[in-house]
């Protein structure tokens, strides 16, 4: 019961979370509404920050994945591997749903952006209308879809953009909820310190590639998008370069929290009480 109660909450958070989220994409892209990369990363920094508000007392929010197999190998006494995968589906059905929303209230809008730049849906250069959805390398929105913007990223250096990202945010996670950490209170400021740190991350890597960091943020709304008549556009996506965001994010959330542990956490004063998975309850 108490499990089926964390899944829950990790959909409705990833579902808060991606509709925030790829809704600014929808909204710049498509009627150019927040133009401006940082206009788009600070919607969807409030976003992580209100999914975090509203689950951590549940679940954790973990709300990607990437931050669940991170916890599973780092504090397996928070968070058992037996969870695993339940959170897995409980946020990639959330991220399904957010992206089924964004494609209803967003459709004529699709459609219209479509008929207006000559785009054919599922045919090559549609990425520029499926990007709403998941996410492309180099950013579709900044370079276009022709052959040069293809070469200037592979699917490999994509995999490695988004492992680096989630690095990062992996690494400021785990600082953020460490109870041992004594310069802040987890509990009120870790969640818009997390979604700073998103928002700030999207600022620098959008251009690569389009800055997912979440395998379950991605996934979802490409599934969607396959469906909805991108079909080989979105999977496998031009390049086949889909895995690069799944890949990336799940080898380097770990190696982020890791990266923790061995330069910062083994330097603070030990603690009777053990740091949570994280803001203290669903671990």
């Amino acid at each position: 019961m108490r499990l089926a109660q964390e899944c829950t909450a990790e959909t409705v958070g990833t579902f808060l979370l991606v509709l925030f989220g790829t809704g600014a994409v929808a909204a710049a892209v498509l009627t150019g509404a927040q133009v401006g990369l940082w206009q788009v990363a600070v919607v969807w920094g409030l976003g992580v920050t209100l999914a975090i508000y509203a689950t951590a007392a549940v679940s954790g929010a973990h709300l990607n994945p990437a931050v669940s197999l991170a916890f599973a190998l780092l504090r397996p006494r928070e968070f058992p591997a037996r969870k695993l995968l339940p959170f897995w589906v409980a946020q990639l059905l959330g991220a399904l749903l957010a992206g089924l929303v964004v494609l209803f209230a967003f459709g004529p809008f699709i459609t219209r952006f479509e008929a207006k730049e000559g785009l054919l849906r599922g045919q090559p250069g549609s990425e520029l209308s499926a990007m709403v959805f998941g996410e492309y390398f180099p950013n579709p929105a900044m370079f276009g879809t022709d052959e040069a913007a293809h070469a200037l990223i592979s699917p490999l250096g994509a995999a490695a953009v988004e492992g680096l990202g989630t690095a990062i945010l992996a690494f400021m996670i785990f600082a953020l909820v460490d109870r041992r950490n004594g310069s802040l209170s987890a509990k009120y400021l870790a969640p818009p310190l997390i979604g700073f740190t998103v928002a700030a991350l999207i600022s620098l890597f959008a251009p690569q590639t389009q800055a997912g960091w979440n395998p379950a943020r991605d996934f979802g709304p490409r599934i969607v998008a396959f469906f909805a008549g991108w079909g080989e556009i979105a999977i496998p996506g031009p390049s086949n370069g889909f895995w690069a965001y799944i890949a990336g994010p799940l080898v380097g959330g770990p190696i982020g929290a890791a990266a923790y542990d061995l330069l910062l956490r083994r330097a603070l004063p030990p603690s009777a009480e053990s740091p949570p998975s994280p803001f203290g309850k669903g671990g």
